[in-house]
């Protein structure tokens, strides 16, 4: 029972994140399930992912009634991700979690960084007008796909909804506003949890029970993260993301070191 209310909790959390920041929700559910939950790490690597597909769609629907999210870019990046979400996926296998889990660590903090450097560096052009009419630029197709397929395979790999790498890049490399960036980020996200959740399922590395505890507080998390970003300026937005990046990325990092030196 009470590992089933830490779930439900650690669910909540996870949605209100992914919700606010377009990142499926994995990037806290992975470290959660191994430190709190105490699971194997292959199993805090692949147990997010059958989560990450409705937590992802609720988040998307909401910016999506408010004209925020590039539906186009999303399901472009989407298709493009999960060819390369399988790969990334049967990898784990060869490198082992404690690996994976660095990795994932090491990602982490170079997206904060990156973030925080936009931040101080912002791109000449308007936040995204919340309303359906948004003049934001079409996206062109080549890019979006190489930002796709590179999203997918950390997402197959590193067990999460790729929104962590998607995000920074789209704001980086197609001068995304944050809003629009996170919106779209999210309608990805939810292509991209299937192929991984379908190959780390006949890998075993998902404990359905944990899953189905999670799914009970994701999705009122994800409607509540949404509707805060909405209202929330785009620096705003930028700090806390990398914020979060921060601390999940050496409280993750830290217990893997500690680990692997005891």
């Amino acid at each position: 029972m009470r590992d089933l209310v830490l779930s439900a909790v650690i669910g909540f959390f996870s949605g209100v994140l992914s919700g606010s920041f377009g990142i499926g929700g994995g990037i806290i559910t992975t470290p959660a399930i191994r430190l709190i939950l105490g699971a194997p790490a292959l199993v805090a690597v692949g147990t997010p992912l059958p989560i990450i597909l409705p937590t992802a769609l609720t988040g998307a629907l909401t910016y999506a009634r408010s004209g925020v999210a590039d539906v186009r870019a999303g399901i472009t990046c989407g298709i493009a991700g999960s060819l390369t979400a399988v790969l990334g996926a049967l990898g784990t296998s060869l490198v082992g979690g404690d690996v994976v889990l660095l990795a994932t660590a090491a990602l982490i903090l170079y997206a904060a960084g990156d973030v925080v450097a936009q931040a101080y560096r912002p791109r000449p052009i308007a936040e995204t007008p919340i309303a359906p009419e948004t003049s934001a630029p079409r996206a062109p197709l080549m890019p979006l796909i190489v930002i796709g397929a590179v999203t997918g395979l950390y997402s197959g790999f590193l067990g999460l909804g790729g929104g962590f790498v998607l995000v920074p890049l789209l704001t980086r490399w197609l001068h995304f506003d944050m809003k629009r960036a996170i919106a779209t980020s999210l309608v990805a996200v939810a292509m991209l949890a299937i192929p991984g959740t379908v190959t780390h399922a006949l890998l075993g590395h998902i404990d359905w029970a944990i899953a189905f505890a999670l799914s009970i507080g994701v999705i009122p998390g994800a409607l509540l993260g949404a509707r805060i970003t909405l209202g929330s300026s785009d620096r705003a937005v930028r700090f806390s993301f990398a914020t979060l990046l921060v601390i999940v990325g050496f409280w993750l990092a830290g217990n893997e070191l500690w680990g692997l030196l005891s």
